[in-house]
């Protein structure tokens, strides 16, 4: 893996200058840490901010989102309609004799990984040097087990084809996995149990009674989903629309490991697209419809393989590979974003769910992946969840959470419908009546029909209602008729297009992606960050610390600051070759070196951090084309062409 040619990246040299320079560190580390939880410094926060501010304007305000901020406390009610209760969980198993717990895909993952790699050394395949994560070393210890070990090629092609599409094992199969390739303890060879699901929320009770059980949300997208009335009503009841949300999600994490990878306290950002599930086309498609991707489609993954397709949004949506225009869209401004921050193109690809993995409500959902040296990591999911989460929450509550259309022409329709003669049916069912009655009316027109049917037939209805049991409903309690009806309004639940953002993997795939060490200078690192997004625009370096120049710092100093450009002001000791090249590892884009012209006539040397070239002009000038290089897109070449090429040397 390379950042610049020629050059192998080390993940070493890279973390030892994000911990140096306090881009971010284990939270609580004088009392040892806890893994999963990191504290930015001063760096990474600025980088971090900048990033969102990019997202904001990418997104929210390009598209006309309506951006809501909702609590980090759920009711346990709430995530056990969406699902989150019974089914947001990841698989473990546990080392009978230790009690060590690993994530079981990611077990599996990694020993068969380890074998492949131990039978390329034996068939005297050479592999590109990489650095290992920490914590996949000590999980390792047994290698000289697997180490130079030839395996026959069907094994090979097995363990491909099992790597392949990992992720669309459950945990049975992973069982099934673990025994049938005597997958034990990387660390003491123990045996293992078999996988068993473990809830990733974080359990709490809201109030002092603790009767109200809750739970630190998981996702950032159930508040949006519970505010669409308010939100639809906001947008003068016009379709389609977007919210969009961002705020901290928790997730405890079964093994946390990776960095900021796979952590239990993160940002994430999230847009809810409501969309008429009759028309998904999008009005600004043809906008991004020529945009190139690499996909990685399902049927692919599922055949064993991992070989990417390129081609355009337009086409992929065209032939059917991604389900429709507005999904579509969303991944082509997906990847406008990432490119927009300095994520490498050429490393980003898009990963269809196949069919174990995808949600039992989505329609499609493909993974916007970024490369690193631990793999391909998922960063931003984009799913098409059809109606289901609107759905379910409007089930549970009684609350209508639909769309009111009225019709160009009245439309005559034909539907099941469902009469109660509730002075019967409350005598009947006491108690229960209204959880019965809620039951048959939230039945579709297909369970309706055959409802109809069973109680012309055996004059009853016999049901298992959820929370009452077994009930026969006979029939002269309820009556159920295809009726005739001519309307005037349409009435529908809107379809739901998810694009959501992990913002920590985002950042720690750009640490990597722009990092590189200076040419015959291992020492020296570089993060070649976007001055977009660069927490520092530029470094203010006064030749020397004598008194003359102070003045003339500090007038240049205040212009900067009157443009709005962060800045900082280097007037130490130090070498200024060293003043530069600690700055380049904080990403600094730009930096203005004062000497003693500068007192003369206002002129000042303007320096790029990725070529080191400099230019001369006035201060004015030179922060005119620094802002328009940050804000404008506009390149060195073009910003720097009425300045002046400078030959001094400046000690790096």
């Amino acid at each position: 893996m390379s950042t610049q040619a020629g050059q192998v990246f080390s993940r070493e040299a890279l973390e030892q200058v994000l911990k140096r320079r306090f881009f971010y560190a284990p939270s609580f580390e004088i009392y040892g840490g806890v893994s999963g939880f990191y504290d930015f410094g001063p760096p990474g926060c600025a980088l971090q901010s900048n990033l969102i501010d990019v997202w904001r304007k990418h997104f929210i305000l390009e598209e006309d989102m309506l951006e809501v901020d909702c609590t980090c406390l759920t009711p346990y009610e709430v995530l056990k309609t969406s699902g989150h209760v019974d089914k947001f969980a990841d698989w473990m198993c546990k080392d009978l004799k230790t009690g060590e717990i690993f994530r079981a895909d990611h077990l599996v993952e990694e020993v068969l990984e380890a074998r492949l790699k131990g039978d390329k050394a034996a068939r005297g395949i050479k592999e590109e040097v990489k650095e290992e994560d920490e914590d996949k070393k000590k999980r390792k210890k047994k290698v000289k087990e697997i180490k130079n070990v030839k395996l026959d090629d069907e094994v090979v092609a097995e363990y491909e084809n099992i790597l392949a599409q990992i992720d669309n094992y459950d945990g049975p199969a992973l069982g099934e996995l673990i025994a049938k390739y005597d997958i034990t303890n990387p660390t003491t060879g123990g045996k293992l149990e078999p996988p068993v699901e473990f809830n990733l929320m974080f359990e709490t009770a809201i109030g002092p009674s603790g009767n109200l059980k809750g739970y630190l949300r998981p996702e950032t997208a159930q508040g949006q989903f519970l505010n669409f009335g308010k939100l639809l009503d906001y947008n003068n009841e016009k379709m389609p629309f977007a919210s969009a949300s961002i705020g901290r999600s928790f997730r405890n994490e079964i093994a946390p490991r990776s960095g900021l990878l796979r952590v239990r306290e993160f940002i994430q950002a999230e847009i809810e697209h409501f969309v008429d599930p009759e028309n998904k086309k999008h009005p600004r498609f043809v906008e991004v419809k020529d945009v190139k991707l690499n996909f990685l489609p399902s049927h692919v993954q599922e055949s064993g393989h991992t070989e990417t397709v390129e081609k355009s949004i337009g086409d992929a949506v065209a032939e059917g590979m991604v389900d429709n225009e507005t999904l579509g869209y969303f991944i082509a401004r997906i990847a406008l974003y990432l490119a927009s921050i300095g994520i490498d193109p050429k490393r980003t690809r898009f990963r269809q769910h196949m069919a174990n993995e995808m949600a039992h409500y989505a329609s499609d959902c493909w993974d916007a992946e970024l490369h690193t040296s631990y793999g391909w990591i998922e960063a931003i999911g984009c799913a098409d969840r059809s109606a289901y989460d609107l759905s379910v929450h409007a089930a549970r509550t009684n609350e209508k959470l639909v769309v009111r259309e009225p019709l160009p022409e009245p439309k005559t329709v034909e539907r099941w419908e469902c009469e109660i003669q509730k002075k019967k049916f409350g005598p009947k069912f006491r108690k229960d009546a209204g959880t019965v009655e809620k039951w048959l009316t939230s039945r579709t027109e297909c369970e309706l029909e055959d409802l109809a049917q069973e109680l012309k037939s055996s004059g009853k209805i016999t049901a298992d209602v959820p929370e009452v049991g077994q009930v026969e409903i006979d029939s002269d309690l309820v009556s159920i008729d295809k009726v005739t009806r001519t309307e005037h309004i349409r009435e529908y639940t809107p379809n739901v297009i998810e694009p959501s953002f992990g913002i920590g993997r985002i950042l720690y795939s750009l640490f990597e992606h722009s990092f590189y060490t200076r040419e015959n200078d291992a020492d020296r690192g570089v993060l070649s960050l976007p001055p977009l997004v660069a927490p520092t625009k530029v470094l203010v370096v006064p030749l020397s610390n004598a008194a003359e120049l102070k003045p003339i710092t500090q007038k240049v100093s205040a212009y900067i600051r009157k443009q709005k450009l962060p800045f900082k002001v280097d007037d130490s000791s130090a070498s200024i070759g060293k003043r530069y090249a600690r700055n380049d590892e904080l990403g600094t884009p730009f930096g203005i070196t004062i000497d003693f012209d500068s007192v003369k006539d206002d002129s000042v040397t303007l320096r790029d951090r990725d070529t080191t070239k400099q230019v001369r002009g006035t201060f004015e000038d030179v922060v005119d084309a620094i802002k328009a290089m940050t804000y404008d897109g506009v390149s060195w070449d073009d910003a720097t062409k009425n300045l002046k090429v400078f030959e001094g040397q400046t000690g790096e």
